[in-house]
């Protein structure tokens, strides 16, 4: 997994390297979960620091106490309508309908990260 930034370096002096993102403890089974994934990324968005991308594209992240996680529209309404999750709302009032936030039920964090990368990956084609 690479580490990502979402500032780029303009001029060709060198730099000191950036810290790398502090992951929230909760998420740290996610990320790993994609360690040895090249196309993976860790990065930020929004205020955290636990935020995975692939090839750019977010598709997972943990931010204010829970993960939410980009999938098809229908698979989010299904996981909305079992209880399992809530739509995502960013903080601006606007529930959107490719994220699901969940709170609870880590054990299934990873496999849907692992879904969502999966989504990522077939919208770049």
């Amino acid at each position: 997994m690479k580490k990502t930034s979402a500032k780029s370096s303009r001029s060709s002096r060198a730099e000191p390297t950036a810290a790398p993102p502090v992951i929230d403890p909760a998420f740290v089974p996610v990320a790993d979960a994609f360690a040895k994934d090249g196309d993976v990324g860790l990065g930020r968005m929004f205020s955290s620091s636990s935020v995975l991308n692939f090839r750019g594209k977010i598709f997972a992240m943990f931010v204010k106490g829970k993960f939410v996680a980009k999938l098809p529209k229908e698979r989010v309404d299904d996981l909305v309508a079992s209880g399992v999750g809530q739509h995502f709302d960013p903080g601006h009032g606007r529930l959107m309908k490719e994220w699901v936030a969940l709170s609870n039920a880590r054990g299934s964090w990873v496999a849907l990260a692992q879904e969502a990368r999966a989504f990522a990956e077939s919208a770049r084609r």
